[in-house]
């Protein structure tokens, strides 16, 4: 009886995350400064939307935040105002006390995945005010990271950016030793709405997060066979071949490794 309510249970939550709407109850709006090449200095900035409720949260950069709200109500932008809303994270994360489900979008096709939400964090005897809250450090590591977490015990919601969650509290900024990836909070409210496309991916190709990384692994690759067509010059060809690997091996992406 009790693997029969398991199982619903489990059901019922993979149901409620292939829905397109999400009860709000609070929203944490982060900035995120990031670095997209390991050799590079250059750093970008972006910002993110948290949206929060008692049993689950969903985590989605807010250029896309608007680009799938837009497309929920079937606003056709031209081709220029839709660039506005173009972002180097396509992810949409939603979070629950067991689990994590992730839909992303990878060369204009959508797929889905879960993955366990097992972060191991150790609470440390350390303090600062972030918005006028006191926050608590903590620290982790997780995706071939080690992470930096300030939380603050007087947010009750045990959520934060990214796939990052599991304190006491919210978390109110995150970065990794490198600093390559650094969120921080810069507003938190009181919500109380229906966001009907919180995940507009609905039908999305449910897969593996080991598929995922050969999806991307290969999408470099896809690049290079549309390119192939118009060159004939051989050892233009291969210039170009080198030049996409070095490419993809300097990408510096936000999980150096899958778990």
């Amino acid at each position: 009886m009790k693997k029969i309510i398991l199982l619903i249970n489990l059901l019922m939550v993979t149901f409620f995350f292939c829905q397109k709407k999400f009860d709000v109850v609070y929203e944490a709006d982060y900035k995120l400064n990031y670095k997209l090449s390991k050799s590079g200095n250059y750093k970008k900035t972006t910002t993110f939307a948290l949206l929060i409720n008692q049993d689950a949260s969903f985590f989605k950069n807010m250029n896309k935040y608007i680009a799938d709200s837009l497309e929920f109500e079937k606003v056709h932008l031209p081709l220029n105002e839709s660039m506005k809303y173009v972002t180097d994270f396509r992810e949409t994360i939603g979070t629950t006390s067991s689990k994590l489900y992730v839909t992303t979008e990878i060369n204009y096709a959508d797929y889905s995945y879960e993955e366990p939400n097992n972060l191991n964090w150790k609470i440390k005897n350390e303090f600062k005010t972030i918005l006028g809250f006191k926050c608590q450090k903590a620290e982790t590591t997780k995706y071939g990271r080690t992470w930096t977490a300030w939380f603050a015990a007087d947010i009750p919601f045990q959520y934060g950016p990214y796939k990052f969650n599991g304190l006491p509290g919210l978390i109110t900024e995150l970065y990794d030793t490198k600093d390559d990836f650094h969120y921080i909070l810069y507003t938190f409210r009181k919500r109380k709405y229906t966001c009907k496309s919180a995940n507009i991916a609905a039908n999305a190709k449910q897969t593996t997060k080991e598929k995922i990384w050969q999806i991307l692994k290969n999408k470099v690759a896809g690049r290079m066979q549309v390119h192939e067509q118009f060159i004939e010059d051989k050892n233009d060809l291969e210039m170009i071949r080198r030049n996409a690997e070095s490419a993809a091996k300097d990408y510096n992406y936000i999980e150096l490794s899958i778990y």
